[in-house]
């Protein structure tokens, strides 16, 4: 494991493996970089990057103004680790917070990646974030703007793994149940104390707000994103249903859109797809 040099005082841990084509990988929420511990062996042939976020992991966290935890913020700690390692246009595959924060760096920078492998959330949710149905399963982002939240869950390790679990049982397809040596990774990580707060800095932000997605503009044809991009979209994620898929092509002007039979967690529960689509990803030549 190796430290970046701190981008607004926060060092990424990353942990890098491998020679060839770069690729970057981006974990989300409750998680870390191991995340992606089934598919960076599936990627032999190239030179992977796999960082913990802000406020994540083994990087920096601070009880701090949450927007250093935005996407923007995030993102510019992706762009500082991509141009101090000299990554030559990596792939960016992004899950869960990672895919926001790869959609930011690639509408701030897209000269510095080759192309986007993402699953949900995408934009084109828009107002059906706000139905009864979708309501049931997002209480929690309103939860996490609470300061109750911390007292309730923050450096108390049996909270951390009741209410880990929860999501991880949830959220995951039929037939996947996170490895039990796994959980107990993150709920350390997780019961450190100030790391639960850190990691939902993100939510009070507002990144993930219902009513900023529900209002979310429609750019331009000229303003969508422009790198090559794959979406995995999981066909049993109760967060994101397949229909919300629709609308891809108005915020990506060169998308494709592949329904991958798993739950939320889609670089665990299916890291063959996964790591096929960010293979066959570094062979895009052209420029973004």
């Amino acid at each position: 494991m190796a430290w970046t040099t701190a981008v607004d005082g926060f060092r990424l841990a990353y942990e890098r493996t491998g020679a060839g084509p770069a690729v970057v990988l981006l974990h989300g929420w409750p998680s870390d970089r191991t995340e992606y511990r089934d598919v960076v062996p599936l990627l032999p042939a190239a030179d992977v990057v796999v960082p913990d976020l802000r406020g994540f992991g083994a990087s920096d966290r601070h009880s701090a103004d949450p927007a250093r935890y935005s996407a923007g913020a995030q993102a510019r700690s992706v762009i500082g680790l991509i141009e101090e390692l000299g990554l030559d246009r990596p792939v960016l595959g992004g899950h869960d917070i990672g895919s926001r924060v790869a959609q930011a760096v690639a509408r701030h920078r897209p000269d510095l990646i080759r192309a986007l492998v993402l699953t949900p959330p995408l934009p084109g949710i828009g107002e059906r974030i706000l139905t009864p149905a979708a309501q049931q399963e997002f209480w929690y982002v309103a939860f996490h703007r609470l300061g109750l939240a911390d007292e309730l869950i923050d450096g108390r390790p049996d909270a951390v793994r009741r209410y880990l679990r929860h999501f991880w049982t949830h959220w995951s397809g039929p037939g996947f149940t996170l490895a039990e040596d796994h959980l107990d990774h993150l709920v350390a990580l997780y019961s450190e104390p100030g790391a639960f707060a850190a990691s939902i800095g993100w939510y009070r932000y507002g990144a993930s707000g219902l009513a900023r997605v529900a209002a979310e503009p429609v750019p331009q044809p000229a303003e969508r994103i422009t790198v090559p991009t794959t979406v995995l979209w999981p066909e049993h994620d109760p967060l994101f249903p397949t229909g919300w898929s629709d609308r891809l092509d108005r915020f990506f002007a060169d998308v494709r859109l592949r329904h991958v039979d798993g739950g939320h967690f889609l670089p665990l529960e299916c890291p063959r797809e996964f790591a096929a689509a960010v293979a066959t990803a570094t062979t895009v030549t052209g420029s973004a």
